[in-house]
Formats: C-alpha cells, structure tokens, sequence
C-alpha cells in the first residue's frame, strides 16, 4: 500500500498515530542535528498557507536569528481545506488563510511569502509549472551564487499536493544544484514507529531554543480557519485538531536531508 492510500484511510478524526506512541521511540533513535551553520540561504516552499509553520516554524525562525535569509514561497492559498463548507466560500477561506500566513510569518521573523496562486488540490496536474516557477525562484535567489537550501514537504507525505510539491522542488533542485530538504507533515499521521516506507536513515533534528518554540506556538495559533471549527456544523471541523498539532508542536522539529 503506498503512501498516499495510507493517508486517505486515516482519518483525522481517527486520529492516527498519537504522539505518546511517538515520543518513546523517538527518545530512543539517534538523530543527527542539521547542519543549519551550512546554510547561506533558505527557501521554503509549503503547498498550504500553514505548512511551513507546522513543518518548519522554529527551524525558520532559528535561521533568521542565526541571519540566513529565509524566503517562503505559496504554492495554494488554501481555498479547499473545508470544501461542502455553509460557512466560508473558497475566495472568503482563502482570503482568511493568506492573511493568517502573512501574520504567522511575521512572527517567525520572516517576511511576507511568495505566492504562486496554484489550485489548491490540483498541485500535481501543475507539477511541471511548478517546477519552472521554482527554478525561476531559486534562480533569482542566488543570483550571488550563494547556495540556497529549499525545503519542501516530504514527497512521500501521503497529501497528493504535498508530494507534488516535493516532487517539484527536487526537480527544480536538480535543474539548479541547489540542496533539497524535505519536512514531512502528514507522515506523522498516517505512519508508525520504525515504519519500513519512511527513510529514517536521512532524517536530521532541530532543538530550538524555548524562546523559538513559543514565537512558533504564536505563529500557529494565528491558524484560527484550521485550528479552531469554522461553525459548529460537520463539515466545518478544524483540519488541525489537538491530537494533530501535538505531533507538529513537538521541542524539536526534524527533517529529512
């Protein structure tokens, strides 16, 4: 069963994988640190205004205090995470979640996202573009000829715009030599503790610091379309319920490089 079958039949109101199941195994894999000293430039590229907070608020926010530029391109705005909503049409939703990004952004430090404006869940029939405009992105990024680490969530995070984004920026990483890191998001959702279809090998930590880790949960809570139920009406559910945010708002964050 591949990864992204996994995903469609792990509800989030199932659940999935709860982090104390998680917590006693990741205690007892050895995990190197990123390299973040390495880095010259960042570019972070989230399929859903909020993805770059959940996978890689606090590694943002640690590169900017360290002084490396930090850019986060858009792919979506978001317009379809409630799609049979009563409440919020796709343009009101997606007005919502631009502006939330742009505040939690701003709390990490970083400055307002790139955005592409591409469909929200149609990415992979617009992979090829996609992966253009990055290479344009990351052209323009390292015009110095500085190298750039793009950070993009895990291909095989079981989201069908989350792996197309990934799948785009490797491309565009490979078109201009730049580094890939892939974050996974989902995965900590639908997977389990030692799961044969995640590269664990290639994974790398963060530890931020406590003043990090607060400005990130601030950041997060500027979410309010998928943190909080839109109504009281079914088909207005937070996206992002408690048990979910438990596995994103962990005291480190890690990667896979």
């Amino acid at each position: 069963m591949d990864t992204a079958t996994r995903f469609r039949e792990t509800p989030v109101a199932g659940r999935g994988t709860p982090e104390d199941v998680w917590q006693p195994w990741l205690a007892s894999v050895r995990c190197p640190p990123i390299p973040l000293a390495e880095c010259d430039h960042m570019v972070v590229v989230a399929p859903h205004p909020d993805d770059e907070v959940l996978g890689v608020g606090a590694l943002m926010a640690t590169a900017v205090t360290a002084g490396v530029p930090v850019q986060v391109v858009a792919v979506t705005d978001g317009a379809a995470s409630h799609p049979q909503s009563p409440t919020l049409s796709p343009a009101t939703l997606a007005a919502a979640r631009i502006a939330e990004s742009k505040r939690a952004t701003a709390l990490l430090g970083v400055g307002e996202p790139l955005r592409l404006g591409l469909p929200d869940g149609g990415v992979s029939a617009h992979e090829r573009e996609l992966t253009t405009r990055l290479v344009d992105v990351l052209t323009a990024t390292s015009r110095a000829g500085e190298p750039v680490w793009v950070l993009a969530t895990w291909r095989g995070d079981g989201h069908p715009d989350h792996e197309a984004t990934g799948r785009a920026a490797a491309q565009a990483c490979s078109i201009t030599g730049h580094r890939l890191v892939e974050y996974p998001v989902w995965m900590w959702h639908w997977a389990r503790p030692a799961d044969a279809s995640v590269p664990w090998k290639r994974m790398r930590a963060l530890a931020p610091t406590p003043d990090i880790l607060a400005r990130k949960r601030r950041a997060v809570d500027e979410f309010r379309t998928q943190i909080c139920p839109l109504s009281e009406d079914p088909r207005d559910a937070a996206i992002l319920p408690p048990w979910v945010l438990a596995r994103l708002m962990r005291t480190t964050e890690r990667v896979l490089w």
